[in-house]
């Protein structure tokens, strides 16, 4: 128990409702009394700087808290930020990735045709290039035959004249070979690459019925 709540102020204060023949109080017991009361009032006041310090710190906790309430929500809202702009950029990414996926599809797709005409291509050129071989070989089997009736002074020309022809066939077909190996490098020009087999089939008409005339 403190001396504030031992000592009553009211002791000092309040006159005592004595009796006329009842004594004064003593100096010594006023002086007691207030040397009390002085002492309390120092207590008193150590007591309110002490409140006042705790109060002080208090408050300085509680703004320090608030300091770092508020620096964390900063914080907070910058990963929120963070994580909603990464998520968007997966989102991006997918799409990314499946439009990709689908380009690449097509893309395998188209080699696949183009791959399927230049195999159509090249066996219709190898029929072709059988086909001239068969008419050359029959050309120079007819050009043995009539050999035969030419006489002896006509017979160098009429060599010659095979031989010419036959390296103008030959000519006309490495010609057309390195058209075609050509085309071939551009899956996309097909339907050139039939003109030219075309073209190579009428030359080759054109050179044999020359040879026969001749």
């Amino acid at each position: 128990m403190s001396i504030v709540e031992s000592f009553d102020v009211e002791d000092i204060l309040r006159r005592p409702q004595a009796s006329v023949s009842e004594k004064e109080p003593k100096i010594e017991e006023l002086l007691s009394k207030l040397r009390n009361l002085q002492q309390a009032k120092r207590v008193i006041e150590e007591e309110l700087k002490e409140a006042l310090s705790l109060t002080n710190t208090l408050q300085d906790e509680e703004n320090a808290l608030a300091t770092e309430v508020a620096k964390l929500q900063g914080i907070l809202n910058e990963k929120e930020e963070t994580c909603r702009s990464l998520q968007y950029k997966c989102e991006d990414l997918e799409q990314e990735s499946q439009r990709q996926s689908e380009v690449k599809q097509q893309k395998e797709e188209l080699v696949q045709h183009y791959y399927c005409q230049i195999q159509e291509t090249k066996l219709r050129h190898r029929k072709i290039r059988m086909k001239f071989e068969n008419q050359l070989q029959q050309l120079i089997g007819q050009h043995k035959s009539l050999s035969t009736v030419f006489t002896t002074e006509r017979l160098p020309t009429e060599v010659h004249s095979a031989e010419y022809t036959t390296e103008q066939l030959l000519k006309a077909e490495h010609q057309i070979l390195e058209q075609v190996a050509h085309l071939q490098e551009e899956p996309g020009n097909t339907q050139n690459m039939d003109t030219c087999l075309d073209a190579e089939t009428l030359m080759h008409g054109e050179l044999f019925t020359h040879t026969l005339h001749n």
